[in-house]
């Protein structure tokens, strides 16, 4: 009985030591688990989603965040909307359903409450955090109400109106120091072209409107007429790419067909010409220069064109004298800004931590501004 009695016991031994290690097993299990929901340092999978890949500015962009993600040792995934708020929806719900914990939206219909709540209501049904970049989610009247809705939402942008305001207070000052020049038909007054981005959207709107009222303020204060469109039977006075991509073939193809009825020898040429992006900018110089205008030779007639974005390819254009002057829309500081709060993440910390350094608007405490500067290839203000 004895010796049956002590192989019970070693069997029972031997039960809870395997016990023991099966729980202490379970136990590391756990941990390395929630160590892996918990998003912790180089655990962070980023799903980045742009409006368009083929935006000039965004392209920037994109290039600058890969390296900044890249240095932190972020690994992420970009997404291209291809301009359909349907298709980055339906991006972002593969993204999240493949354990994407965290979303950087560069979103399609920009400045919508609707579409970016409902990106904002997919980040917080999965409990991981969103930041918006570059487009507006909301309008000046619904300030807040998306980035107020939820605790792990940030935006880095730049204040909508304040590239509009800049860019007219720059032509205008333009056409007061040069108005003669300008006014190639002698009638003292200057006829314009606006080209507008997209419709509905809170950059190209503002760029619109305050890219002619700030330079017509300058203008006139000057004593010289406000600038006259130069198309009377238009009443919008601006010219859109009705695709929304705020592309350089768009106004290239308007500019080309105004060319061939707005002309020096009908006597009622085109004399400056506003843009809301610098890629719009190169559409209308590359129609000027089929007429053999701004070709930067110094030797033929240049018609002033303004852009937005100071991408390198407008930065050329102003250097080869076929560009009068953009605003800049800093990409690298745009996709820093972004890469600081995806660190953030990454070392576990609240998403706006130590964020006192940036410019962050006065009313909405998650937002982020990067500011803009006048660009004339001289310097930058």
């Amino acid at each position: 009985m004895k010796h049956i009695h002590f192989h019970q016991n070693k069997e029972v031994f031997y039960m809870k030591k395997f016990m023991s290690l099966l729980l202490v097993g379970i136990m590391m299990l756990s941990l390395v688990a929630c160590g892996k929901s918990g998003g912790g340092k180089g655990e962070l999978n980023v799903g980045v989603f742009y409006y368009t890949y083929s935006d000039t500015y965004i392209s920037s962009v994109r290039t600058a965040l890969d390296n900044a993600l890249t240095e932190a040792g972020i690994k992420f995934q970009n997404y291209d909307g291809n301009s359909n708020q349907t298709t980055q929806n339906e991006q972002i719900d593969t993204a999240i359903a493949q354990g994407t914990n965290l979303l950087i939206v560069n979103i399609v219909t920009s400045g919508s409450v609707d579409a970016s709540q409902a990106i904002v209501d997919k980040a917080s049904a999965a409990g991981i955090p969103v930041i918006f970049f570059n487009r507006a989610v909301e309008s000046d009247e619904d300030e807040g109400k998306v980035l107020g809705s939820y605790d792990k939402c940030a935006f880095v942008g730049t204040d909508a109106p304040e590239a509009g305001h800049m860019q007219g207070k720059m032509v205008g000052q333009y056409v007061v120091d040069n108005f003669d020049t300008i006014d190639l038909n002698g009638d003292g007054k200057i006829s314009y072209a606006m080209f507008m981005g997209q419709l509905g959207n809170v950059e190209a709107i503002y760029r619109t409107q305050y890219g002619v009222e700030d330079a017509d303020a300058v203008i006139t204060a000057a004593g010289k007429p406000a600038l006259e469109y130069f198309d009377a039977s238009n009443t919008d006075k601006y010219q859109v790419d009705q695709d929304g991509n705020w592309s350089a073939t768009a106004a290239n193809n308007y500019m080309t067909t105004n060319l061939s009825q707005y002309n020096e020898s009908a006597g009622n040429m085109i004399e400056l010409v506003i843009c809301n992006n610098d890629g719009m900018a190169e559409g209308v110089i590359s129609a000027l220069n089929d007429k053999g205008y701004n070709l930067g030779d110094g030797n033929c007639t240049t018609i002033p064109v303004f852009g937005v974005d100071a991408t390198d390819a407008a930065k050329q254009l102003i250097a080869d004298g076929k560009m009068t002057g953009t605003i800049k829309q800093d990409a690298e500081g745009m996709a820093n800004g972004i890469a600081y709060l995806a660190k953030n993440i990454q070392a576990g910390k609240d998403l706006m931590a130590d964020t006192d350094s940036f410019n962050i608007s006065e009313k909405v405490s998650n937002k982020i501004y990067i500011p803009y500067a006048t660009y004339t290839g001289e310097c930058s203000e």
